[in-house]
């Protein structure tokens, strides 16, 4: 008797064809994989040839869709819920990245530059559309609103490893995280709103408003339970500490959204205020983040190829006002509106411009482009390819040339060498804080032994001095050198005292 499987249909189904639907599925992870591993090592392509690795996933998504018959474009509402778990994990990520230590230094840049540059960046996008491309006040509105945000998960792959010199990174980093939440904010009471309107702005200004406030006070509240709880309830495992983080922030998102606030603020300043915390697990909490951040950013991208239609693109109207759009972005609009909000910025000359050059479009304006067709506005399908122009333009032609540009303003950009590997143990209670500092030439410790080293708080002592990546021993008679880096185990808020140490302060009675 031939021996038969029942689905849930009550269809009979033989063992050939269970065992076909099992090969089908392991095709379909064998081929996901295969995409995975191509999407992580084009990591070391995009270092070879200076383009970002956004638009390789970009690119060959929408590639693969026009060229391969069996492939499809996900749905609009498909798109808008994967890209929005995506941004979710990415401004998570990048908040804590961020931190409120590096976020104090640049405060009034970032928060004026996020919210006035980008309402700035939207009038001034929306008269030239207006003038050059003949669309109507409303349409125009809606496609530089598109435009407008720069880009967290462009702008952090960009930067990479990379360290700038000043405060440029940071406005940069902490602009990206910010215009994201103002701009989407602001599409959804635009498309609400339904026209321009005299009532209209009251609207817009008051549905705005309203997503602004309930989205940052959500997540500094949110942000605050959630280092509170992380520090007072334990887990029984290691691997359940950051999937609570990552349970929080999906929650905090969905808390704001559903008290009408915007949900991407919220996780972004709740990655803020657990940036600088202290809480059991948390290096393994942040590489958890990381690597997520990573996978959403390559998800989101390749879902948005995945909506491109080469032959739209290919359109006179739309690859021409996409080029000019992309092009007026990048040398006219952001340096004189965004210009404009950074001259209070106490910022050099070369810092400002590179901050000016590199504010780049991603994954952000080409999901706002995809709200316009969800909307079913007229002539959406042009717009959206008009977004997706100047995304690929802002990413291959400005992200390319981000190293160039810092060169030639003789601004310092670093690469920062990977450490894989990692020494250390584990407490059952919470130690002194460990600070990492770098001797300094002409520092109190340059060229000193460490038993003479009197500048050293007496409640201080150095665990680990690293020589050129390599461990040194520690003893009392080993000699720190100028560029050493030193870990040095201290009560909470002694990084001042100890900087005495490492640190070259000028001598106050020298001549000017």
């Amino acid at each position: 008797m031939r021996r038969e499987v029942w689905s849930a249909g009550n269809a009979p189904r033989t063992r050939s064809n269970v065992l076909t639907d099992t090969q089908s599925f392991a095709l379909i992870l064998a081929v996901t994989a295969g995409v995975g591993l191509v999407a992580v090592l084009s990591s070391r392509l995009t270092e070879r040839t200076k383009i970002p690795s956004p638009a390789l996933f970009l690119v060959g998504a929408a590639l693969a869709v026009n060229l391969v018959p069996s492939l499809h474009a996900p749905s609009a509402t498909t798109v808008q819920r994967v890209v929005t778990v995506a941004l979710v994990l990415i401004l998570f990520d990048g908040g804590m990245h961020l931190g409120r230590s590096r976020l104090s230094s640049a405060a009034g840049p970032i928060v004026v530059v996020g919210v006035i540059g980008t309402f700035a960046t939207v009038a001034a996008g929306a008269a030239l559309a207006h003038l050059a491309f003949g669309l109507n006040w409303y349409l125009s509105v809606l496609l530089a609103t598109a435009v407008a945000p720069t880009d967290p998960a462009v702008v952090f792959s960009v930067l990479g490893r990379r360290e700038v010199a000043g405060l440029s990174d940071v406005i940069l980093e902490g602009e990206s995280g910010t215009n994201d939440p103002v701009g989407i904010a602001l599409m959804a009471a635009l498309i609400a709103a339904h026209g321009l309107g005299a009532g209209a702005f009251g609207q817009v200004g008051v549905e705005f408003a309203i997503q602004m406030g309930v989205g940052g006070v959500v997540g500094v509240l949110g942000g605050h339970a959630l280092a509170s709880f992380m520090r007072r309830v334990a887990l029984p495992s290691e691997g359940l500490y950051p999937l609570r983080t990552l349970a929080a922030a999906l929650g905090l998102f969905a808390i704001a959204t559903l008290a009408h606030g915007s949900g991407f603020l919220t996780v972004f300043v709740a990655g803020i205020m657990l940036g600088d915390e202290r809480a059991p697990y948390k290096r393994e909490t942040m590489r958890f983040h990381a690597a997520l951040a990573s996978l959403g950013e390559i998800v989101a991208f390749v879902v948005l190829g995945l909506t491109v239609r080469i032959s739209e693109l290919g359109r006179l109207d739309v690859w021409l006002p996409g080029l000019i759009f992309g092009l007026a972005l990048a040398l006219v609009i952001r340096p004189l509106m965004v210009g404009f909000c950074l001259i209070p910025a106490r910022m050099g000359s070369n810092e400002r411009k590179f901050v000016l050059f590199a504010g780049l479009k991603g994954a952000v304006p080409i999901l706002l482009g995809s709200s316009l067709l969800a909307a079913h506005l007229a002539d959406a399908q042009r717009l959206y390819g008009i977004v997706v122009v100047v995304v690929v333009f802002s990413i291959v032609a400005q992200g390319s040339l981000v190293p160039t540009v810092a060169h030639l303003l003789r601004l310092r950009m670093t690469t920062v060498e990977l450490e894989p590997w990692a020494l250390g143990i584990r407490l059952r209670h919470e130690p002194n804080r460990p600070y990492r500092l770098r001797v300094e030439a002409g520092s109190p410790a340059d060229g000193c032994r460490l038993e003479a080293l009197d500048e050293l708080p007496a409640d201080a002592w150095i665990s680990f001095v690293l020589r050129g990546g390599d461990l040194v021993p520690v003893r009392g008679s080993t000699e720190l050198r100028a560029g050493d880096d030193v870990v040095v185990m201290a009560d909470p808020g002694r990084r001042e005292a100890l900087a005495l140490a490492f640190e070259h302060r000028a001598d106050p009675a020298a001549p000017g």
